[in-house]
């Protein structure tokens, strides 16, 4: 999701100026992409008319970044439907992956044909639920699970908590994969960040999709974490299998974790489990 109107004073003020504060979900067609918004300006979700199965926003993007440190997954749970950008993505480019969708909104789901989004079968399933409850308890039971659950007022309290956080960590395999997508302008990043870091024993990754003003963090359930080197090297083959250009996202992945090593955190090439990369 984009930067919704509470993020932002000025939008926020016209939004309740125009009395569009419903969040009733709708959809706007534009010359080159249909787009799902809960309002006149934040957009939940946007489609390239001309390849509704490709990733048209840049931090859906960064999101895939997962697979630089789980590349074949056989089960990939995604948080939040919007348009199914990664939804779709996910069953085209992963074959052998079973990809799971859990939705609050039972308003988004009917949407789905209009987004192209796959059928239920035995590889794709959309489950109408609570995420908080749906992932309570469950252990051991996926390979990546990618948090994009917005509501027309940003990031719900139920899905940004330590407790939410430690359950998805929990319900990760070995050597999984927990992808949060975050906006920048939340005052309550740097909590959600620390949250994050906890749950996964503080291996957490960071990087930016800056157009639209997203934090992605990327925690692992490894005992050993990549080095920078390997991470560029899996980042080159991706780009030349797929196309998608995950190379911009490591450099960013280490100039913060530069950044945090000059502010005074430990240094090193390698993340360890005590550090925030």
């Amino acid at each position: 999701m984009n930067l919704p109107a509470d993020h932002n004073p000025f939008r926020q003020a016209l939004t309740r100026r125009r009395g569009k504060t419903s969040g009733e979900p709708v959809i706007r067609e534009g010359p080159r992409t249909r787009s799902l918004r809960f309002d006149a300006f934040g957009i939940q979700s946007s489609m390239r008319q001309s390849d509704p199965l490709a990733l048209d926003l840049p931090y859906t993007r960064a999101m895939m970044s997962f697979q630089l440190f789980h590349s074949s997954p056989e089960d990939i749970l995604i948080v939040g439907l919007g348009g199914g950008s990664l939804s779709k993505y996910c069953f085209q480019k992963f074959p052998s992956a079973r990809v799971t969708n859990v939705e609050i909104d039972e308003r988004v789901i009917a949407l789905r044909e209009q987004f192209f989004i796959p059928p239920e079968s035995d590889r794709f399933r959309i489950v109408h639920a609570d995420a908080a409850e749906y992932l309570s308890g469950k252990v051991g039971f996926t390979d990546v699970i990618l948090l994009d659950g917005f509501d027309a007022s940003g990031l719900p309290a139920s899905l940004s908590s330590q407790s939410f956080y430690d359950c998805c960590h929990a319900a990760l395999r070995d050597e999984g994969v927990l992808v949060a997508n975050l906006l920048n302008s939340d005052p309550r990043l740097a909590i959600y960040l620390d949250r994050l870091r906890r749950a996964c024993n503080g291996k957490l990754f960071r990087t930016i999709a800056r157009r639209e003003g997203n934090t992605i963090a990327i925690g692992v359930k490894q005992r050993t974490v990549p080095g920078w080197l390997d991470l560029y090297a899996r980042a080159e083959a991706i780009t030349k299998s797929t196309g998608l250009d995950l190379y911009r996202y490591v450099k960013k992945m280490e100039r913060h974790h530069r950044a945090e090593a000059v502010a005074g955190c430990p240094s090193s090439n390698t993340p360890t489990v005590e550090q925030d990369v």
